[in-house]
């Protein structure tokens, strides 16, 4: 295998520092091009120092002259750049054969299709990039012949136990169902009657993962299950009604592939995410991880039961977005951002997340989408409905 190149856009996020971590293990096959943040400059310059990138892109310009005055004092190689261009631009370098695209919510989009478009091997945590504009980013993969391999543990476990030619239809491939396993987070088995008065405190302790603010409180709510279940249709070409959620406390199966002739393949390993990461780097290959090995007699046993929708919502709605298709995804999406954002700035209720997003669907004028521009905008308008739900529900 030829030294690659990669790009790691979200670079101090959880996905972006276990992506270091599998890299730093095999020193001899990969190296940083570049990596990529919001607006963490002192955590981005401590990368930089461990992984001497030629570029580092910071979106917000303050930190980035921040980033460029610490840089100064060094001799690294390390140009530092700023704002989404930069983001577009280190994404499709030449130098980069794979784009870790882990830019969390909907300021991933841009930076992604970049990559795509340059023809880049993408390794997708980015699921918003999908929510989004599916239609228009699998156009974009496939005229640019760019590889498009899931980051997402439950996605990645998917993609693990399909057959070769599922791109050509799954019924064609004998593929019956996906089995698309959840944790149900840390209210599974709350009472749902106190679920209003829940923190944010509360919502980010994952029993299981180790994720981003955002990313928790989305699996809180099992929107993140909806936002997936809209992700999976456009990976692996398939209809809503071939996807059933699973609820699996212990996060050991990380999803299943059902066929017609009774088979159930299910990839299983410890909730690290850098068993995906480390399979998407290297595929078809294999690499070391870093990850233990999955102990079954520890593990001892495995449970499984059906969503409720009614503890539930977000991901009810989700199923709902796709049932309605043109915007509504992209709708839902933004909804989501601001909602779980209010609720974090605790300006919101738990509970109201899925409210805020049902008021910006119901208000939502639907339409096709035949362009980015149409996406972008659509997202834009939607983030305007939710605010006003936003400042009308708040603790109600």
């Amino acid at each position: 295998m030829a030294m690659q190149g990669i790009c790691v856009l979200g670079s101090t996020g959880t996905i972006g520092v276990n992506t270091l971590d599998v890299i730093s293990r095999h020193a001899e096959k990969y190296q940083v091009i570049a990596l990529t943040a919001n607006n963490a400059d002192e955590k981005l310059f401590q990368q930089c120092q461990e992984y001497k990138p030629l570029y580092a892109v910071l979106a917000d310009v303050d930190a980035a002259l921040r980033l460029e005055n610490k840089i100064a004092q060094t001799e690294l190689p390390t140009e530092v750049l700023s704002g989404v261009e930069s983001l577009e631009k280190v994404a499709s370098l030449d130098e980069v054969d794979q784009v870790m695209a882990a830019i969390v919510g909907a300021a991933g989009l841009l930076p992604t299709l970049a990559a795509a478009r340059a023809g880049k091997r993408i390794l997708l945590a980015n699921k918003e990039a999908l929510v989004m504009s599916g239609g228009i980013f699998m156009n974009e993969v496939k005229q640019h012949n760019a590889t498009l391999l899931p980051i997402d543990s439950e996605h990645n476990a998917i993609f693990q136990c399909m057959p070769e030619h599922f791109q050509n239809g799954l019924e064609q491939s004998g593929v019956n169902k996906i089995l698309l396993t959840a944790s149900g987070g840390p209210f599974r088995t709350r009472d749902v009657s106190t679920l209003h008065s829940v923190t944010p405190e509360e919502a980010i302790a994952h029993p299981n993962w180790v994720m981003g603010q955002k990313i928790s409180v989305d699996s809180a709510t099992m929107m993140n299950k909806g936002l997936e279940v809209i992700e999976a249709c456009w990976l692996f070409n398939t209809q809503a009604s071939m996807i059933q959620v699973v609820i699996h406390p212990q996060s050991v199966i990380h999803s299943m592939v059902s066929y017609n002739d009774g088979s159930v393949l299910a990839q299983m390993g410890n909730p690290d995410m850098r068993t995906p990461i480390a399979h998407a780097m290297a595929w078809p290959d294999r690499i070391q991880s870093g990850v233990e090995p999955l102990d079954i007699f520890e593990v001892a046993k495995l449970d499984f039961e059906k969503p409720d929708f009614e503890r539930f919502p977000c991901l009810a709605m989700a199923y709902e977005a796709l049932k309605i298709g043109g915007i509504a995804t992209t709708a839902l999406n933004a909804a989501n951002e601001i909602a779980v954002d209010a609720f974090l700035n605790k300006t919101l209720a738990f509970t109201n997340i899925a409210k805020v997003i049902e008021k910006t669907l119901e208000n939502t004028k639907n339409m096709t989408p035949d362009n980015l521009q149409d996406i972008l905008q659509a997202d834009s308008e939607a983030r305007c409905i939710s605010k006003e739900w936003v400042n009308c529900l708040g603790f109600k």
